[in-house]
């Protein structure tokens, strides 16, 4: 792991507004070298109400010289200090790759990620989009003389003899499509996906114990107990961040009402902003941990709940045929662009976490742990329906 050192100014992302995610205009950055002198990952973190999890960008070394950016980041003066050390070893940025057309989260900085590195052309995936009027790519920061469409074949992308890709989707939403572009990195047989597919481990990621404070408040039973730091609430605290942040509401837990909620308020040792004023609405049942570790699944490759129950079930068949031409690439790591990375991973791996998209696929519950995520999904079940009923997202496609 390599981090700069910490000073304020080297952590600012001024254009924190635009997608106002905490820690705001303080992002620190983590990065780790993969494949030695090959790939890098940098990792920092963002999220709501402290429910934080890691978003990350992926750097490959091309042959002979130069660099591929793969999903940037916020291009905090830290960020780009460690981005101008490899530059300076391995040669200048030459290729960035937006690879999401929905995630604003990944969106919003390559913009201003671009303007750091002048000389790099700028592919992006196809069927961009912007809520609520559409705009042209330069109106959304997007440097307009070096920013290109991924072409539909990737053989005439200009960096196809080492990097290869497949575009999934475009799938229609209703606001607008989910797309997704995954590479593959030859040399090293890395996968590269954004949203598409997660590991999800039982310990916390290493970029959020560089501000444990989320985790703590979150390992907390009731508004009066304070915020004690030891290595066991960190994970306490994760495990139940990682349930927030994957069904909304998981059945374990239970809100409390307003008026319960200002009561232990005023009870809570530390009423500072930090600490929400001492609001903390959550009640967690005993068998909260059960249901992580039926998300958990042993930290193997899978699809996270929300894109199964709102995305990948609108266009089955487009998702499978997207699983199976990735899945005929060698590699034998996976890099999401949240959570774990690297995930050590086949090609078979890849295509079991879209098993669940096969047609006349038995659904029927027949395990404690299957019981456990039907009934976590309830919320992301209701808000299909409520989506669907409004007409904001289009219905679900069955085979």
């Amino acid at each position: 792991m390599t981090a700069a050192p910490i000073h304020r100014r080297q952590l600012a992302w001024p254009f924190w507004p635009i997608v106002p995610l905490y820690p705001y205009g303080q992002r620190p950055t983590l990065r780790q070298e993969v494949v030695p002198e090959t790939v890098w990952i940098f990792d920092q973190f963002q999220g709501i109400f402290y429910v934080v999890v890691p978003i990350r960008m992926t750097v490959v070394r091309l042959q002979p010289q130069g660099l591929l950016v793969y999903a940037p980041v916020a291009p905090t003066p830290q960020c780009i200090a460690l981005m101008r050390e490899l530059e300076d070893r391995y040669g200048s940025v030459r290729y960035m790759i937006l690879s999401t057309v929905t995630g604003i989260e990944h969106k919003v900085f390559v913009g201003p990620f671009a303007r750091q590195f002048p000389q790099a052309q700028v592919y992006v995936t196809p069927q961009q989009w912007s809520f609520p009027v559409n705009l042209p790519l330069s109106w959304l920061g997007l440097p307009g003389d070096r920013t290109y469409l991924l072409p539909s074949d990737s053989s005439q992308a200009p960096f196809a003899d080492q990097v290869d890709y497949a575009r999934l989707g475009p799938i229609p939403l209703g606001l607008g499509p989910f797309a997704e572009t995954a590479c593959f990195h030859r040399a090293s047989r890395t996968l590269m996906v954004t949203d598409a597919v997660v590991s999800i481990p039982a310990d916390p990621p290493e970029v959020l114990q560089l501000d444990p404070y989320p985790l703590l408040f979150h390992a907390r039973d009731t508004p009066a107990d304070p915020l004690v730091d030891s290595p066991e609430n960190r994970r306490k605290g994760w495990q139940r961040i990682a349930l927030f942040a994957f069904y909304f509401r998981p059945s374990t837990l239970a809100v409390a009402n307003l008026p319960a909620m200002l009561a232990a308020a005023r009870q809570a040792p530390d009423r500072s902003r930090r600490n929400y004023f001492g609001y903390y609405p959550f009640n967690w049942q005993p068998s909260w941990s059960e249901s992580f570790q039926a998300l958990h699944q042993q930290g193997q490759i899978r699809v996270a709940p929300i894109l199964k129950s709102l995305i990948f079930n609108r266009g089955p068949a487009a998702v499978r045929a997207w699983a199976n031409q990735v899945a005929a690439w060698q590699f034998e790591q996976i890099i999401p662009a949240h959570l774990a990375a690297p995930v050590t991973a086949t090609p078979l791996d890849f295509l079991a976490a879209f098993d669940f998209l096969q047609p006349g696929k038995n659904h029927t519950h027949q395990h404690y742990h299957d019981d456990l995520r039907s009934a976590d999904s309830q919320l992301l079940r209701d808000i299909d329906q409520l989506l669907v009923k409004g007409g904001i997202a289009q219905p679900k496609l069955t085979e």
